[in-house]
């Protein structure tokens, strides 16, 4: 993904348990920081959400924008916007890869185009700081549940 940021985070997890974690997306309101809403619109033959509207707060405002997903279980979970009023354009992606002992590393790569104006310096921040608080929140998550 051209001009996008592109974290990861290892998680002491195997991937799958990541992966069930990250195609939860009706928990996110639960440890995603900033997503207040979910509501999955369409669901795919293997269960997992395939269209969902999420509502997010984006400081300024509240930020509405449609996800339509596909799914390469265990290992990959990608995301592409439909556009709307707050979002022209987003590509996103989690690769879980395996490591060794068990653990995973989680690549998260995000490029968002809001339909507002933003200097680009700006919304790549914005980029990195979404990217970086959503691999923390799925590792504490997946941790936790793995924790019991």
């Amino acid at each position: 993904m051209a001009d996008s940021t592109i974290q990861t985070i290892e998680i002491d997890a195997e991937p799958e348990a990541c992966f069930a974690v990250a195609a939860d997306i009706t928990s996110y309101p639960e440890w995603a920081t900033g997503v207040t809403e979910v509501e999955v619109l369409e669901t795919g033959p293997e269960g997992w959400a395939k269209r969902v509207r999420f509502v997010v707060d984006g400081m300024v405002k509240e930020i509405s924008y449609v996800l339509v997903y596909e799914y390469d279980h265990p290992s990959l979970m990608s995301w592409t916007a439909e556009p709307g009023d707050d979002i022209a354009e987003m590509i996103g992606s989690y690769r879980f890869d395996p490591l060794d002992d068990d653990k995973t590393e989680v690549v998260y790569a995000l490029r968002a185009v809001p339909s507002f104006n933003i200097p680009g310096f700006l919304r790549r921040q914005a980029e990195k700081q979404v990217v970086g608080t959503a691999l923390r929140g799925l590792r504490k998550r997946v941790e936790e549940l793995a924790a019991g």
